[in-house]
């Protein structure tokens, strides 16, 4: 356990030290600890940083900085044992073994010998972990002071580590293994529309079909300096032909998902809910965003934020379960869903609360399949466990969803856009119940989101191979 943040912060004078007292400090190393740590130094050295570095180093996973361990004892010395007023004169130290994340270090300082004539203090200092193995041990000495002081505990600033290349590559990680599938991307006729699926070929995701005007998917290729040698191009007249075109080859077998260009959401959806050429089941088709937010602890879905614009009670059940089973594709084996509304208490006055509750009775009859459903909840007390102990409900989904439920596209909408503009979240989205997976992104995406999307594709389309050929 760490210590209680104490609201004052005192020292003990050097009359007051005896031979043989000692102080103790307990911190567990996080992640962030780490990367805010190689921010603050410049020391980014691999085997602090860099994962795949790290795995193939003599500890096999990525460690922390040593001098983070001897931190904590400048930590104690500064604040506690002595205190403020305190002023290092020297430190020696050795490193035993590494420390790796998760470890929880217990700091020793122990006053090993004083020296009146210039109230110098030398500290044996010890540093082990919840093994109770050796970690760090040395010796420290320092001027300690000789008056009394006592201060207010200053509140130090919050701090977040927002590492937008690393959760860039987690969220590409999602299909890691896999062989790319082909996808036909229609209408790829703008910078970002063309760099996305190239980038995501480029990683290994998938293998694109650029359908479209031939001539002009060339001239924004060198425009702007974008390689699109060897890959096919079905050449057609317009937007509408390419959305056309690329439906069909989904339906023909000749790719095995479908991805948006520069045309409009709507255009693409006519040819995909066609009912002589399109690519419909008998699942309500919806989508989904999956969202990496910095300040939530794992990924977030929230669905449906583009498709159906005010949804039924009937078309919320797929909604809810198409969700679901993607969860169950990403890895997770029972998704908590957050039904959304305004209010957490059931009111006839807001229909959303309404179809909530219905929809929980829905799971419990197992009408909604292999997701741990709640609703109505308001949006803080299902991505809040304050918010949601602060009102008083008790709930396995509260405070921790994995699948946010929108009252409709707009406010799903809204919710979506926020976390992306405002929250720094990252974001990929795919639209689900037709008989391929769609990337269907907004045209002010950026290339990264595309290719993060098209791993989801990814993976679902191998899902789909293994439960055809099991």
């Amino acid at each position: 356990m760490e210590h209680a943040v104490q609201q004052f912060i005192q020292n003990r004078t050097f009359d007051e030290i005896q031979v043989g007292d000692f102080a103790q400090l307990v911190r567990t190393l996080k992640p962030e600890d780490i990367h805010l740590f190689a921010v603050m130094s410049g020391d980014v050295n691999p085997t602090h940083v860099d994962p795949e570095f790290a795995r193939s180093s003599q500890f096999r996973e990525v460690v922390g900085h040593s001098m983070w361990g001897s931190t904590l004892i400048s930590t104690v010395l500064g604040t506690e044992f002595p205190g403020p007023g305190t002023v290092y004169v020297s430190q020696g130290l050795n490193f035993w073994r590494p420390i790796t994340i998760g470890d929880t270090l217990t700091i020793t300082v122990t006053c090993h010998e004083k020296y009146e004539h210039n109230h110098h203090i030398v500290f044996d200092c010890l540093a082990v972990n919840q093994d109770g193995l050796k970690v760090i041990d040395g010796t420290a000495e320092v001027l300690a002071p000789t008056e009394k002081i006592k201060r207010t505990r200053v509140n130090l600033p919050e701090v977040h580590i927002s590492d937008r290349e690393l959760r860039y590559s987690h969220l590409l990680s999602v299909s890691s293994g896999l062989s790319p599938i082909p996808i036909a991307v229609a209408h790829p006729c703008d910078a970002e529309s063309l760099r996305g699926p190239i980038q995501a070929a480029r990683a290994g995701l998938v293998e694109p079909i650029l359908v479209g005007p031939e001539a002009k998917i060339r001239a924004v290729a060198e425009e702007h300096d974008i390689d699109i040698r060897g890959f096919r191009i079905v050449d057609v007249p317009h937007s509408h032909a390419a959305a056309e075109a690329a439906v069909a080859l989904c339906r023909d077998g000749g790719a095995e998902a479908l991805m948006k260009g520069s045309l409009h959401t709507d255009e693409l959806m006519s040819a995909v809910i066609s009912k002589e050429g399109g690519l419909r089941t008998a699942r309500r088709i919806s989508h989904v965003f999956l969202a990496d937010v910095p300040t939530y602890p794992h990924p977030l879905m929230i669905t449906d934020a583009a498709i159906n614009i005010e949804p039924s009670l009937e078309t919320k059940v797929d909604i809810i379960q198409n969700a679901i089973d993607l969860a169950h594709v990403l890895g997770l084996a029972e998704p908590k869903v957050a039904i959304l509304s305004a209010v957490e208490t059931v009111t006839p006055k807001i229909r959303s609360t309404i179809e909530a509750a219905a929809l929980c009775k829905m799971a419990d009859r197992g009408q909604i399949k292999g997701g741990l459903l709640d609703g109505p909840l308001a949006f803080d007390n299902a991505v809040s466990l304050v918010a949601a102990k602060t009102k008083g409900i008790r709930s396995a989904v509260a405070g921790n969803a994995d699948i946010l439920v929108v009252p409709d596209l707009e406010s799903g909408n809204m919710v979506a856009k926020q976390l992306e503009y405002l929250a720094d979240a990252l974001m990929a989205g795919v639209v689900l119940g037709a008989r391929v997976p769609i990337v269907l992104t907004s045209r002010a995406d950026t290339a990264e989101t595309r290719a993060a999307s098209c791993a989801i594709v990814q993976l679902m389309a191998h899902r789909k191979r293994e439960a055809m050929l099991g």
